[in-house]
């Protein structure tokens, strides 16, 4: 059954067991209504009774405003409420409702300013296995002198406030520390092989210098296609329509985001960039690819506090990540890396730059964690 929500919570449907104010014509149409059970239809099989009782409803509505009988506003809004639940598939026996501090009920009040999403079981991820999934984090500070990239001072206090953050959600976290190409992938290939029955979605995390296209290990780069295809759905059964969660804190290439009508102030760090300076479904399906930043530009990266991305992503997480479905979570990141954060630097060349990061999405179901 579907039902009404507030800022991504489910929220359990009120039977409605309030006696209707009015008696007589206007009583029995909107008991007529608001109980009549045949669902609403797109197939031409002429008139329903619901729009037969609907249009019955507002031919009574207007000649009742002629009249003034007493009244009318108020059914006039309730017939609406109904009118709205019977279009957005809510059982119109129930009505949004929230429970205080001391489990009660209590409905919600509709000419208030709350937001409500329409969540129907059928377009969400099954979050109920016995786990929620692994998530697996690499953290690629150091890297080999040839290949010219320098330290990611920043990246451990990344990989530390991920770790927290979605252990907070319920994953199983690990973490790798400074892998080969040759490591990572078979970490992944590892991973892929696992049997993941038990478990509601996987994750991934790549922490680490790229370029478009491309994740550093230790020793060099290599494709990130590489790692992310060997959970395909022909490839990693056990994960078939299970949401695949992969965030991409790197580089995409050497271009700088000047930004626009920016205020600039001298943080209190200096920063860096992650860059490289010189029934069959589809296989592809739900996958998620969470980027730092768009396609050929610089990820920036606080020494001290760490990278943007991961900041943002961490906040929102801690805030709302039991509250909030996956794409309005990532929305919340890109709305506060492109506003909260701005480079500085006693280099004209890489000072006051902004970024904004990219989501690809090829769910085909809403995700939340709660």
């Amino acid at each position: 059954m579907a039902c009404l929500t507030s800022a991504g919570s489910e929220a359990q449907g009120a039977s409605m067991n309030r006696p209707l104010e009015n008696t007589g014509v206007m009583g029995r149409l909107l008991t007529q209504y608001v109980h009549s059970a045949r669902p609403l239809s797109s197939a031409a099989c002429g008139p329903s009774l619901d729009s037969k009782l609907y249009r019955e409803h507002v031919d009574f509505l207007a000649h009742a405003k002629k009249a003034e009988l007493p009244g009318v506003e108020k059914l006039k809004k309730q017939i609406k409420i109904k009118a709205f639940q019977m279009q957005s598939g809510v059982a119109l026996n129930d009505e949004p409702s929230k429970q205080n501090k001391d489990g009660q009920t209590r409905e919600r009040d509709y000419s208030s300013e709350s937001h409500y999403r329409i969540v129907s079981p059928t377009f969400l991820y099954k979050m109920s296995h016995q786990r929620v999934g692994k998530c697996i984090i690499i953290n690629n500070k150091n890297f080999d002198e040839n290949t010219g990239m320098n330290v990611r001072n920043g990246t451990d206090r990344d990989a530390g406030e991920l770790s927290k953050c979605f252990r907070n959600l319920g994953f199983d976290v690990v973490i790798y520390n400074d892998q080969t190409c040759v490591k990572m992938e078979r970490l992944l290939q590892k991973a892929s092989e696992e049997d993941h029955s038990d478990s509601s979605c996987f994750a991934c995390i790549l922490l680490s210098h790229g370029e478009e296209g491309m994740i550093y290990g230790t020793d060099g780069a290599m494709p990130i296609k590489n790692m992310t295809s060997l959970f395909r759905g022909d490839k990693c059964k056990s994960l078939v329509g299970k949401p695949k969660l992969f965030f991409i804190q790197a580089c995409r290439g050497s271009e700088f985001d000047d930004g626009i009508q920016t205020d600039s102030g001298p943080p209190n760090d200096t920063l860096e960039t992650d860059a490289n300076p010189s029934h069959k479904i589809p296989v592809e399906a739900d996958f998620l690819f969470a980027y730092s930043t768009v396609p050929g530009y610089y990820s920036w990266r606080n020494p001290g506090r760490g990278s943007w991305f991961v900041q943002a992503l961490c906040n929102v997480l801690n805030e709302f990540g039991k509250q909030l479905e996956i794409m309005q979570i990532l929305t919340r990141v890109n709305y506060m890396v492109a506003t909260s954060f701005e480079s500085w630097s006693e280099d004209p060349r890489f000072s006051e730059k902004k970024q904004i990061p990219c989501v690809v999405s090829m769910l085909t179901k809403e995700l939340y964690f709660n």
